[in-house]
């Protein structure tokens, strides 16, 4: 069982930055798997935001359009953490952003951007972005 626990969210006007985090316990990492940061907003299907994918040797990066060349996702060394660093952000960019991690030896046939393929998520952190 994997637990997944996002921080770093809050406030910023348009135009700045924010990174969140995403640390994971009881989770076993292996060669083949993937993350991945979603958000949501009321009313709205919870959307993609990045995925980073690993495939035996190949780690793959995979953004939505909206955010391509502004938010960078990223995992540390040790893989215990993972990171969304979100740069000129838009008020757009306002949702509660989950982490989300597939099972461990688990091809993710979407590239880590569908939700299916996920199977841990954290509660999420709150992300508001005012003009």
């Amino acid at each position: 069982q994997g637990q997944l626990v996002e921080s770093g969210g809050g406030s910023v006007q348009a135009g700045g930055s924010l990174r969140v985090s995403c640390t994971t316990s009881g989770y076993t990492y292996s060669s083949v798997y993937c993350m991945g940061w979603f958000r949501q907003t009321p009313g709205k299907e919870r959307e993609a935001v990045a995925a980073i994918t690993y495939d035996g040797g190949s780690i793959r990066h995979a953004y939505a359009d909206s955010v391509k060349g502004r938010f960078t996702i990223s995992q540390v060394s040790a893989k215990n953490t993972l990171y969304l660093q979100m740069n000129s952000l838009k008020t757009e960019d306002t949702g509660m952003y989950y982490c989300a991690a597939s099972r461990t030896f688990t091809i993710c046939t979407g590239g880590g951007l569908d939700v299916d393929d996920h199977t841990y998520w954290g509660q999420g952190t709150q992300v508001t972005v005012s003009s």
